[in-house]
């Protein structure tokens, strides 16, 4: 297996095309994307045979912005008959996976391929009885062990892999499933519920998410990401020269604040969240950002950066990387992630945890 699969959003096949061609080269790992416009995947195929294995062990998933999933595969499996799908499958995976520890039979996020799903959540019952037969699967799901997946790209036509565990998306076909809250001013809640979801770990959102803690929404109205803040007992200040939603100002942990979000400055120094959707040009929100953490002015930040309709990796890459190195300039450590998340449309989500800061050539913990 030679090939490197990564599931994109549809329409983004060319960034993530660029994404993973640069992160190859960096790794000394060369080969070509296969791109076809729309289809919700990208193929990247190695000139060396090992290569593939290679790259998604030293590639950290958590560093590609615009994949939804990273899995090595094998060639293409077309023309599976009907009466029998099973055994091709198998036939691929043999000695090549032993004992995984999920099955997970996918398909892209398209319109078309949608239309499979009913056929694969069919298949999945006596695919996974045949890989646990033939010791392929352990006969228990198992988060420790590499997860075999199937992803049909059209009626009896699939790639057959794997990914790494502790180097994927854990959820089905990279997407988190999640519920739009009907008492929520806006449908954008879910883009920060995602990003929570993505970039915090479950284990960390006790400290990392608790209640008390003190928030500031930019660009707030009419509330759907302050919802989200509020939801987990933060106080927040929501700034909007718009309305904010009367159930969210009804809870008394918002104070709305008539203000441009870019000229507002907080008027305490303990906000441990800043969180930004507006619509403005990217590197203007990035700079905006950057001056906050640099100041000390938040622990973490959570926005996003609406996109070019050309260049859009090379926007992307500029902006991180300017604010990468603003930060370290001010000698500012800080954990830097990006993600176009699934209810993300033409923008990226950034995460920024600041750590900590040289001040007077001394560390200050933030």
């Amino acid at each position: 297996m030679n090939k490197v699969l990564l599931y994109c959003r549809p329409g983004f096949e060319k960034e993530c095309a660029a994404e993973i061609s640069a992160k190859a080269a960096e790794r000394e790992v060369y080969g070509f994307a296969r791109v076809k416009d729309d289809s919700g995947y990208v193929l990247y195929e190695c000139y060396q045979q090992e290569d593939a294995e290679k790259l998604i062990q030293t590639l950290p998933f958590a560093e590609l912005i615009f994949a939804r999933q990273m899995l090595v595969v094998g060639e293409l499996l077309r023309d599976l008959p009907p009466e029998n799908r099973i055994t091709p499958i198998v036939g691929m995976l043999t000695g090549v996976v032993e004992k995984g520890g999920e099955l997970r039979v996918e398909v892209p996020d398209t319109n078309e391929a949608k239309e499979l799903t009913k056929f694969c959540r069919k298949l999945t019952v006596p695919l996974r009885a045949s890989l646990r037969e033939s010791k392929i699967l352990l006969n228990y799901e198992s988060p420790k062990r590499p997860v075999i997946h199937v992803f049909f790209i059209a009626p009896g036509t699939c790639y057959v892999g794997y990914s790494l565990p502790e180097n994927n998306s854990p959820f089905y076909m990279g997407i988190p499933r999640l519920k739009f809250p009907s008492d929520a001013p806006s449908r954008s809640t879910l883009k920060l519920e995602e990003a929570f979801h993505v970039f915090i770990p479950a284990d960390e959102w006790d400290e990392r998410l608790g209640s008390g803690m003190y928030a500031v929404d930019l660009g707030a109205c009419p509330g759907g990401w302050t919802y989200q803040l509020v939801k987990r007992s933060m106080w927040v200040y929501a700034v909007d020269n718009g309305p904010m939603a009367p159930s969210l100002m009804d809870t008394g942990q918002v104070t709305h604040c008539r203000e441009d979000g870019f000229k507002y400055r907080p008027s305490r120094n303990n906000i441990s969240w800043l969180v930004c959707d507006m619509v403005e040009k990217p590197v203007r929100v990035a700079s905006l950002m950057t001056e906050w953490l640099v100041n000390g002015w938040c622990r973490e930040a959570i926005f996003n950066l609406k996109l070019p309709m050309k260049k859009r990796y090379e926007e992307v890459t500029q902006n991180l990387a300017m604010m990468d190195a603003a930060l370290k300039e001010k000698g500012v450590n800080a954990q830097i992630q990006a993600r176009q998340l699934y209810h993300d449309r033409e923008e990226i989500t950034v995460h920024v945890r600041r750590l900590w800061a040289a001040v007077g050539g001394r560390r200050d913990e933030r």
